[in-house]
């Protein structure tokens, strides 16, 4: 009895939380609401629970079932042969059999089953293809909807539900729909015995967020809302069961007419491999043409003379008396005999080898993430080879490089800043510094009477400078410890309690101004949330942790537990929920309107800080110069900020709108959602401004370093956000995208620009920055620097405008990194392709929700994150991942390794076609264009079936120029792709020479050795069959051999299958040998009894393959000789195991072939009073710094220990002397940029770039001061000085390196061979 009230409770707490009597569609005029109904566009007729009614015209549907193959037996063979002629040659096996994989998903989707009525109140199994419009079906907990369906009650007594849409928009969290009341009694089977409704609604359209319609029922219209709309794909959760009439069906349903087919992509290499299959194709035609016109001339001046071949008259082939008609006909015999050279075999092994390179990817257990329980998918194999060729990449934030984890971190409250936690900028420039953080519990800077700040978790990063400035030694600095002290018990409460006044005359905002659901955690005495946004999960757990409880919601009530400040007792406070204004991506904002206890009437509203300000009443900013200031503090520290506002209201000022807002709501047509921004315009005003909040949105594990990577690869990176700019630039600095090494460019519309709003003016101002921009990059003399580009949401939206966007791509494709903030998904896409179109690179688009599929489909290569959003993304992607980090392993060494593989496929397939087919060629030469085959027929076809397939296969599949492991140490190795070098004209036309060249040795090496010399003991020569048989065998082992030259990566595969080739032509020619001669033909006991006795045969063998392959074996010592790449001296140095027995030498390498990619702190702006101040500790010279360029507070904030202590010795050294030798001057000149001129000789000395001190202009100078002479105790013009100052500053000559970077390498170059 106990578990069964229990049970109860739970079920009445579950359907309170969410119900608001504010969403429930109230009935209007049958007349208004019937205006468009049956008008274009809204003529869809559904007869509730009578689908009989739909099998006849005008009212019958499509069928429940859905298809997504691309093919049906009629359709497959037109569309497939137009796919494929997309491509010179190509297997439509494959074709078939990934759109057999399509049919068999759609085959298990559409037979689920689902409870639906037949008759008299019985509801039996049906299977979603039988389902039809007008059914009532029956959906229990957890199970998906069949199709669109009409919500008529549910297992709440409300008749509420909840839906999961992950399938639909990618959100998790869970959707509110309710039920209209005068169907809340249908909540038992036997109910639907009597039920009969009309629905009349719009058509079918893919808009998933709207719904127009009405039910007549029992003869009274009502209105319906997307509220009462369940669709296809989505989940019910938290809910027993719902009953829900089918209005679409099938390909009718929203969630279809939503998908769009994936783009059909194709990889550059694939496009090149055309154009190399042309150049082929013309040599066909070239040696063809030569054939056919030969053939002419011989039959025209010679047949009549061979007589003793008995030619008979009726040949076309070799008639006397029509030469130009026989050299046609050569000409088609020699298309038919010389098409070995277009190696169609190669378009079977790549599909083939990709499938398995897709395989190995999927499979590499480094990229699972044991957290999720996911591995990276690759969800087509056509780009594999794609990815090792990648140059930009345009990424989402949210959810892709941050986890999509909310945490309150700080809150500005009339005018008073609240929070100081540690977060990732903080950490970067503690790392700079290589100074850990510590974590604190609780601290508070009272020094500040304008701004209070509780420091929840750690130390400023003026307090790790001034740290440093203790441990060494600087007594000065001991004073700044008074101002972190730590609070006391008592102290923190009062603080806690200011923090809880996050309020209006007692009312709670935080905890009441969301859509969140509370639900028992089970294990503690806390709630737990669940809501549209994690930003309002982190907004209603940290109020809780405030001391305000949200803690049940009802169908209009909200009810909150807190303390009384009187009675220290917790009380509850019930506020009814009046009307909510939703939010949207084109409001930026939501309201909720409540009603208190002392029947006050509210709307309180949240929304992005723009939005917000520009509604406050004219004395409802008492703080906003002080929020502002706070406001661009956090998005400093990389936090996601959202304003709080409110406003009271009169009686009589609320029922007049909320008329308004009814009428609104209950409009059926178009202009429904403008009737609605109209009323909500109207009381969404004249606010109160509260404050601000700040939220923490992580970084992935990883992503810092992956990005890391990608740098030094040469991967451009573009980071496109809905942040604010400074919010974007603060998590730019912390992921790595910003570097203390790039040179900024920020495109921007001024304040006084953008208020004028003439287009005119902000296309001059863009273009003026664009071109300025770019004449600074054109100016720098250093080619190395990285540049960044920053654009704001206003000007990217101008500067994407067709007289504009040629300038900013221009500029934008130049930079290492590129922020564009306030990016809408339509830009994204639209950003997306522009680049892609205006650069002609390889770009790859990544991100994990729905507003990312459009950018995901633009680019080269989509790549979805399986995160927080759900599956719209990786639905649409070709690759998924769980995590962005497994990105780095993804391309640098998968995309790496396919690359090589495959343009080492195609490269050594066009050689072993061009080597095999030109012999035939040759001997057409030879015997006078006779129109004779040199090999055998079965030859000719177990050659590319079985002779040669294999090691190919073998080479695409298990191939790698290094490990995984030097891949990732050596990133630059990836720039190989980029630059296309394995897959250049120069190597395609190298490698069709090197055909040629051994075709020709082949053939002319074994016309040598058997056409003069006595072939068999007899004396007998080799005849035609013995010569093609002989020549056939040197074109396997040559051609096989020639493979494992090119590998670089043995397995015993591959020698399993490039020996066994060879091997396997041996036992062919015997098993062909020994079928009759009626079979076998030619090749009777050719191996046996023929060729193989004779000792010649083999010795010819063993010195034409040699011969054939000394050209390219040649090729490849003085290259490596002479040229290495850096591919082949990094494998020189692992085979010499010089990264074990020197491992200096190795890691010196690894740092040179990596470039300078270390995080760097937020703009120097925002660091320049701290580092002002932390340097006033250390020697009281606060003034030093005080009109110093951004460039030297960013040169300082990066030093490291031991450059910061040399640096502050010398400072300290000359200063202190120069002021006991009464040296004014020296004192007053020796200013920050100066030491830091000669920190930075110090600096090159100490790296090896200077061999000798003295040779230091700066330091020269200052010890020409007689008295700087002085102070280093020693003589004008002698050498002690100079040791002096090393030892003075702490220099240590064992410790600086004697040989410049790279030089073991170029030491090593010369030891080659």
């Amino acid at each position: 009895m106990h578990e069964s009230s229990r049970r109860t409770r739970g079920k009445v707490r579950w359907s309170k939380l969410y119900s608001f009597s504010c969403l429930r569609p109230h009935t209007s005029d049958p007349d208004s609401a019937q205006e468009l109904i049956g008008q274009p566009g809204f003529s869809r007729v559904v007869f509730c629970n009578e689908p009989q009614l739909h099998k006849r015209k005008p009212y019958k549907y499509t069928s429940n079932s859905v298809s997504t193959k691309k093919y049906t037996a009629v359709t497959f063979l037109p569309k497939a042969l137009f796919e494929q002629f997309r491509r010179v040659a190509n297997f439509m096996l494959k074709e078939a059999v990934e759109d057999w994989y399509r049919f068999l998903q759609d085959l298990n989707v559409n037979n689920r089953t689902v409870k639906a009525h037949a008759e008299n109140g019985l509801f039996v199994d049906k299977l979603w293809r039988e389902i039809s419009v007008g059914d009532v079906v029956k959906v229990k907990k957890d199970e998906y909807f069949s199709s669109d369906l009409l919500l008529l009650s549910s297992s709440y007594e409300d008749g509420v539900c909840y839906v999961e849409t992950m399938n639909l928009d990618g959100e998790t969290s869970l959707k509110i729909k309710r039920c209209l009341e005068v169907t809340l009694h249908l909540n038992e089977d036997e109910k639907f015995s009597e039920f009969k409704a009309t629905t009349r609604c719009e058509d079918p359209n893919p808009s998933l967020y709207t719904f127009v319609g009405n039910l007549e029922f029992e003869s009274k219209i009502y209105p319906l809302s997307p509220a009462q709309i369940l669709l296809r794909d989505s989940k019910l959760r938290n809910t027993d069961y719902v009953y829900g009439a089918v209005i679409f069906s099938g390909h009718n349903t929203k969630v279809v007419r939503n998908s769009t087919m994936s783009p059909s992509k194709r990889s550059r290499l694939e496009k090149k491999m055309d154009k190399v299959i042309y150049l082929l194709f013309s040599m066909l035609l070239l040696i063809s043409l030569v054939t056919s016109i030969g053939s002419s001339v011989v039959i025209k001046s010679d047949v009549s003379q061979w007589w003793y071949l008995s030619l008979e008259d009726s040949d076309p082939l070799f008639d006397p008396s029509n030469p130009s008609k026989s050299g046609f006909l050569q000409f088609i015999r020699a298309l038919i005999l010389y098409g070995y050279l277009i190696p169609i075999s190669l378009y079977v092994s790549i599909e083939i080898v990709k499938m398995l390179q897709a395989r190995f990817i999927n499979k590499d257990k480094k990229m699972y993430d044991e957290a999720t329980c996911k591995s990276v998918q690759a969800r087509t194999s056509n780009l594999n080879e794609e990815l090792g060729q990648v140059e930009i990449i345009l990424s989402d934030k949210t959810g892709t490089l941050t986890c999509n984890q909310m945490e309150f971190r700080k809150c500005s409250i009339a005018g008073f800043s609240y929070g100081g936690n540690i977060n990732e900028v903080d950490i970067a420039a503690s790392k700079r510094m290589n100074t850990e953080t510590e974590a604190y519990r609780s601290s508070i800077d009272q020094s500040d009477t304008t701004s209070q700040s509780l420091e929840m978790s750690g130390f400023s990063v003026v307090d790790i400078i001034a740290q440093q400035a203790i441990l060494r030694g600087h007594e000065n600095a001991v004073n700044s410890n008074a101002r972190n002290s730590r609070l006391s018990d008592v102290r923190k409460e009062s603080v806690i309690k200011v923090i809880k006044g996050f309020n209006f005359r007692d009312e709670r905002v935080m905890a009441l101004c969301h859509t969140g659901i509370p639900f028992e955690d089970g294990q503690t005495d806390k709630l737990k949330y669940e809501a549209e946004s994690p930003e309002e999960v982190a907004f209603l757990i940290a109020s809780q942790e405030f001391g305000f409880q949200f803690f049940q919601r009802t169908q209009s009530l909200m009810t909150l537990k807190e303390l009384d400040p009187s009675s220290g007792k917790q009380v509850k406070r019930e506020y009814k929920l009046l009307n909510l204004l939703e939010f949207s991506s084109s409001r930026k904002r939501m309201s909720v309107i409540v009603r208190d206890e002392d029947g006050k009437i509210y709307l309180l509203c949240k929304g992005a800080d723009s939005i917000i300000f520009d509604r406050l009443a004219e004395n409802g900013g008492a703080y906003l110069e002080s929020t502002t200031s706070h406001l661009s503090n956090y998005a400093e520290d990389g936090f996601r900020t959202l304003a709080f506002a409110y406003r009271a209201l009169e009686l009589a000022e609320y029922e007049q709108w909320n008329s308004i807002f009814t009428q609104a709501r209950t409009t059926v047509g178009p202009e429904r959602e403008e009737l609605l921004e109209h009323a909500t315009e109207m009381i969404e005003k004249e606010l109160i401004l509260l404050g601000v909040v700040a939220v923490e949105d992580k970084l992935q594990k990883g992503v810092l370093e992956c990005i890391d990577k990608l740098a030094q690869a040469g991967i451009k990176i573009w980071l496109l956000t809905g942040d604010k700019k400074e919010t974007a630039i603060n998590i730019g600095f912390s992921c790595s995208l910003l570097r203390q090494d790039m040179k900024q460019f920020h495109v921007c519309l001024s304040k006084e620009t953008e208020s004028k709003n003439h287009l005119k003016d902000m296309k001059e101002e863009i273009l003026h920055q664009i071109e300025s921009s770019y004449q600074v990059m054109c100016q720098d003399n250093n080619k190395d620097s990285p540049f960044a580009l920053v654009v704001d949401g206003r000007a990217l939206e101008i500067a994407l405008k067709s007289d504009v966007r040629g300038q900013f791509l221009q500029l934008a494709v130049n930079c290492a990194s590129v922020i564009c903030c306030r990016v809408s998904p339509k830009q994204k896409a639209l950003i997306t392709r522009l680049v892609k179109k205006h650069t002609g690179k390889t770009t790859l688009a990544i991100g994990d929700g729905a507003n990312d599929v459009g950018m995901i489909h633009e680019a080269d290569i989509g790549v979805g994150i399986s995160g927080m959003e759900g599956m719209q993304a990786v639905m649409a992607s070709d690759f998924s991942l769980p995590q962005f980090r497994f990105l780095e392993r993804l391309l640098i060494v998968h995309g790496h390794w396919c690359y090589k593989r495959i343009s080492k496929m195609v490269l050594y397939s066009v050689y072993k076609n061009i080597a095999f087919g030109l012999t035939l060629f040759y001997y057409e030469i030879l015997t006078n264009f006779s129109g004779d085959s040199l090999y055998d027929d079965w030859y000719m076809v177990v050659f590319n079936v079985f002779l040669t397939s294999m090691p190919v296969i073998s080479l695409g599949v298990f191939e790698q120029d290094v490990s995984s492991d030097v891949c990732l140490q050596f990133p630059s190795l990836y720039r190989q792709g980029q630059r296309n070098i394995f897959f250049s004209w120069s190597r395609v036309v190298g490698w069709i020479l090197n055909g040629i060249v051994a075709a020709s040795v082949i053939f002319l090496a074994n016309v040598y050795i058997f056409s003069a010399a006595a072939f068999r003991q007899e004396g007998h020569v080799a005849d035609i069959t013995q010569f093609g048989a002989i020549m056939y065998t040197c074109i396997i082992w040559t051609v096989n051999c020639q493979i494992a030259l090119i590998i670089t990566h043995f397995t015993w595969i591959q020698h399993l299958f490039i020996w066994g080739s060879i091997l396997l032509w041996y036992i062919f020619a015997l098993a062909y040998g020994a079928l009759p001669p009626d079979y076998s033909q030619r090749g009777f006991k050719i191996l046996t009894e023929s060729i193989g006795a004779a000792p010649l045969y083999w010795v010819a063998t063993f010195l034409v393959t040699t011969a054939a392959l000394l050209p390219y074996f040649t090729h490849i010592a003085v290259q490596r000789l002479l040229s290495p790449m850096d591919d082949h001296i990094i494998r020189e140095m692992k085979h010499c195991k010089k990264d074990v027995t020197e491992n200096q030498m190795w890691l010196r390498e690894q740092r040179n072939s990596q470039r300078s990619t270390q995080p760097s702190p937020p703009p120097a702006a925002a660091y320049e009073a701290k580092i002002s101040q932390a340097f006033s500790h250390m020697d009281n010279r606060q003034d030093i710094l005080g009109n110093n360029s951004p460039e030297i507070i960013r040169w300082l904030c990066n030093l490291s220990e031991s450059e910061l202590d040399m640096l502050i010795r010398l400072k300290s050294l000359i200063l202190h002397r120069a002021k006991v030798i009464g040296h004014d001057e020296l004192a007053k000149n020796f200013d920050l940029p100066t030491l830091r001129s000669i920190g930075l000789l110090l600096m090159e000395y100490l790296k090896g770039k200077v061999k000798d001190l003295s040779q230091v202009q700066g330091l020269t100078k200052l010890v020409a001061f007689p008295e700087c002479c002085n102070l280093l105790k020693g003589n004008p013009g002698e050498d002690s000085s100079m040791e002096e100052l090393k030892a003075c500053i702490g220099i240590d000559e064992r410790k600086r390196p004697t040989k410049r970077p790279g030089e073991e390498a170029t030491k090593l170059k010369k030891q080659r061979f």
